[in-house]
């Protein structure tokens, strides 16, 4: 069963993890095209990865099992390719120092989105835990209104793109199928064999009950879980057994370990 998550958000009218997954599987893949696309323009990042101030964890409970993943299949509708940011050809002739300034730069104009240069290193153990676990949920401190726990899903459309959706779980609860994901995030893979980067873009959907603040904090915990460099044990046992769907998986266990990052 689903325990309150400090929301009232108890999953009511599935009787386990098995039709949880079923049902959300099926809004995933409905959504999934028309929601990975991030805004053309965003604003810089910070000097880090991802931000790095930690809000302090809630309590809850909650598991979900991931369905298989998506076969891979030619650049779908609504999916963005890097050269519809910048000219690829000419972005590959300049050193790693400009792309990273020139990405930046691209996505200076809007307030909402999030914006990263990722070296080929890091990247390569995010995806390695990514494809390992597809699925994961994150909590969201939420100060004086307890905390709310958010799902996450990676998808793989293309060989050159890799994209997150994160969701509330409450929202799924509230409308089924027809739940929107609040942020995006999109890894282009283009320059990652000639000049070792990936660069990432993503959008904080405005209205949807979550801050850039909050998106960028929910987007360096998933770093932190899959691409910390010599992983924690602690976190690498926490994505392993919500993978395997495990009834002990305790979400007390994932806020100790989230309140931990900084």
């Amino acid at each position: 069963m689903f325990k309150d998550d400090g929301h009232g958000s108890t999953i009511e009218g599935l009787k386990d993890v098995e039709e949880l997954k079923a049902v959300y599987y099926n809004k995933i893949k409905a959504e999934r095209l028309k929601a990975t696309v991030a805004p053309p323009l965003s604003q810089p990042p910070s000097s880090t990865l991802y931000p790095t101030s930690a809000p302090p964890a809630p309590s809850s409970h909650a598991i979900i099992s991931p369905p298989p993943s998506p076969p891979k299949s030619a650049t779908p509708p609504g999916i963005k390719s890097l050269s519809s940011f910048i000219d690829v050809p000419k972005t590959l002739q300049l050193p790693k120092r400009e792309i990273e300034y020139i990405w930046r730069l691209r996505h200076v104009s809007d307030p909402r989105s999030l914006c990263a240069v990722i070296p080929d290193e890091t990247y390569t153990r995010i995806e390695a835990t990514a494809r390992r676990h597809p699925q994961f949920i994150l909590p969201l401190p939420r100060e004086d209104k307890g905390g709310e726990i958010h799902f996450l899903q990676w998808t793989f459309p293309t060989p050159t793109t890799a994209t997150v959706l994160f969701t509330h779980l409450a929202e799924f609860k509230l409308r089924g199928e027809y739940a929107q994901p609040h942020t995006t995030v999109t890894h282009h893979l283009d320059l990652r064999e000639d000049k070792g980067l990936v660069l990432l873009q993503g959008h904080v959907i405005e209205g949807r009950g979550i801050s850039v603040e909050e998106g960028r904090w929910l987007l360096m915990c998933l770093q932190k879980f899959y691409g910390g460099e010599g992983q924690k044990v602690e976190r690498r046992r926490l994505l392993e057994s919500f993978s395997k769907g495990d009834p002990n998986f305790k979400v007390e266990e994932l806020l100790d370990e989230t309140g931990r990052i900084s």
